[in-house]
């Protein structure tokens, strides 16, 4: 990674993180479910979502950066209420998250559930009550999360991935899963920085292909990162997918195969970034960071 670029994304990850410690500090609520929430908000990440979101908005000439802050501390609850929820025994049954106990073991699965609960509805006030947003704004960024985030976004992918262990699945499949699971919520990211940025309907339209192959990029790396990747690096043990039961990239082309196929999706990705006009933005390089990443 490229030390402007580290700098960078480190840069923004300081300012989400304090942004939404100082909102959910403030807020008049149980004790209990304030620590849960920091607990899981604060346990590492690399707030690459939020970065985005930031990233496609300066990639329009804007430097307001006030302007995407609510959104992006959105989409990193948003975010982290789905880790909390896939740790519970119902769903993955994951004893660590990012090296540290998952939510429920250090607090309790009713307490998970409800910090996780909790995180999700809070991302939506946070964007409404937005002073630097008007009220069209509001509408479309709440719709589009609301839709990303949800039955035909994050959600519908999970029960997807669901059903899919333990039993064969095609590359068009694996596609569909990890679309919806995981490239759903960087396509808010992307979209949401360039709609506030103030990109063309067909830059918009670029950046929507850009971002399924971006989320494809990520899940491939994820997949082959759980076989050759370092647990210490990793905060969680190597092969947990393969314990699952999970259907990934490796068991499906094999590590090599996975590696080609990742390189297929980071030129496509690339070839739609420079239709949107932003080849030269520094979403080039997190695409780059993505494909590369070692946790």
């Amino acid at each position: 990674m490229k030390a402007n670029l580290s700098d960078y994304i480190n840069k923004y990850k300081e300012i989400i993180q304090t942004e939404y410690n100082q909102h959910i500090q403030e807020l008049d609520i149980p004790e209990q479910l304030k620590k849960s929430m920091l607990y899981s908000l604060d346990a590492g990440g690399k707030r690459l979502r939020p970065v985005l979101l930031i990233a496609s908005y300066e990639g329009y000439g804007k430097n307001n950066v006030d302007k995407v802050l609510s959104s992006a501390i959105a989409l990193e609850m948003i975010h982290t209420y789905s880790l909390i929820h896939d740790d519970l025994p119902a769903m993955d049954d994951d004893d660590y998250r990012r090296g540290m106990p998952t939510n429920h073991k250090v607090f309790d699965e009713a307490t998970a559930i409800l910090a996780g609960d909790a995180l999700l509805t809070y991302s939506f006030e946070l964007i409404a009550n937005d002073p630097l947003l008007n009220d069209k704004e509001k509408v479309n960024i709440i719709q589009m999360l609301a839709s990303c985030s949800g039955p035909k976004g994050m959600v519908g992918g999970q029960i997807l991935d669901m059903e899919a262990e333990d039993k064969p699945v095609s590359l068009e499949e694996m596609e569909q899963i990890h679309a919806l699971k995981t490239g759903e919520l960087l396509k808010f990211a992307i979209h949401t920085g360039a709609y506030l940025g103030e990109a063309t309907n067909e830059q918009l339209l670029h950046l929507k292909e850009f971002s399924h192959y971006l989320g494809l990029i990520f899940q491939v790396q994820d997949d082959i990162l759980d076989v050759t990747g370092e647990q210490e690096k990793l905060g969680k043990p190597v092969g947990s997918d393969t314990g699952n039961m999970k259907s990934t990239y490796p068991k499906l082309l094999g590590i090599d195969g996975a590696i080609k196929q990742k390189e297929i999706y980071v030129e496509k990705a690339k070839q739609a970034l420079a239709g949107a006009g932003a080849a030269d933005s520094n979403l080039r390089a997190l695409t780059d960071y993505f494909s590369n990443r070692d946790h």
